[in-house]
């Protein structure tokens, strides 16, 4: 069985940090390894503690959510971001830091659980696919009034631009109104994997990983002239996918 996903919880209120202990404790697959009340000492957790995952409060004291973030994407291990607050109106800036997701309180139960299973997918990759069979679907992709069906295996990336989705193929690309997070979903069986916030990437045609500047990293796929960019905050989990 994998290791359980690590996760520190800040947050100023001491109320909503046993709350949301209590709703996470139901996922097996994360173990709480620490909290903190302050923006400062959420600091201090990430360097002693190394979590995956961070949830956020967003409103604090002396030191914000955003800016905690912000300091966190410095250290040597980042972690996920899961933020967790009252206030939707800083969801659009949260974003700016690759948040796996944005929790409102008071906490729903169902939106907790679909966090966390964004999490499992970016962590545990293989534990999902063990308990996923391989589908023998195809992608259905309207061109032209035309309907093509393509094999997943054929798509080397899809990324997201303007609205519509773009698979690349060794033939051709095609376009799609279905968003990124549900050709992620429909096609978890396969070897795809999240790099960035807007990318796919079929890891049976990664090439070469190259590191790019303020932790982030280019990835070559075998095939294509363009270097796809990969977020500093999917490295760790890519690599652990990829190497042996």
């Amino acid at each position: 069985m994998e290791a359980a996903i690590t996760a520190l919880i800040v947050d100023d209120e001491r109320y909503s940090r046993d709350e949301l202990k209590h709703l996470i404790s139901e996922h097996s697959s994360i173990s709480i390894v620490g909290e903190a009340d302050s923006g400062e000492n959420a600091i201090v957790k990430a360097l002693q503690l190394e979590p995956d995952v961070v949830f956020l409060d967003v409103e604090m004291p002396k030191m914000n959510g955003m800016e905690v973030a912000q300091s966190l994407e410095e250290l040597k291990k980042v972690p996920l971001i899961v933020f967790a607050t009252a206030y939707p109106q800083f969801a659009a800036e949260a974003f700016r830091y690759e948040a796996v997701d944005y929790l409102l309180k008071p906490y729903d139960e169902e939106q907790l659980k679909q966090a966390i299973n964004r999490l499992e997918k970016i962590l545990q990759p293989s534990l999902k696919e063990s308990t996923t069979d391989k589908s023998l679907g195809k992608l259905a992709v309207e061109d032209d009034g035309e309907i093509f069906y393509l094999d997943p295996k054929q798509i080397i990336y899809i990324y997201r631009e303007e609205k519509v989705s773009k698979l690349i193929t060794k033939e051709a690309m095609y376009e799609v109104k279905t968003p990124l997070k549900d050709l992620e979903a429909r096609m978890a069986s396969y070897s795809f994997f999240r790099i960035h916030k807007s990318y796919l990437v079929n890891l049976d045609y990664v090439v070469r990983l190259t590191p790019w500047f303020n932790g982030a990293y280019q990835l070559e796929v075998k095939g294509q002239k363009d270097m796809l960019p990969v977020s500093r905050n999917y490295v760790k989990a890519l690599r652990a996918r990829l190497e042996l």
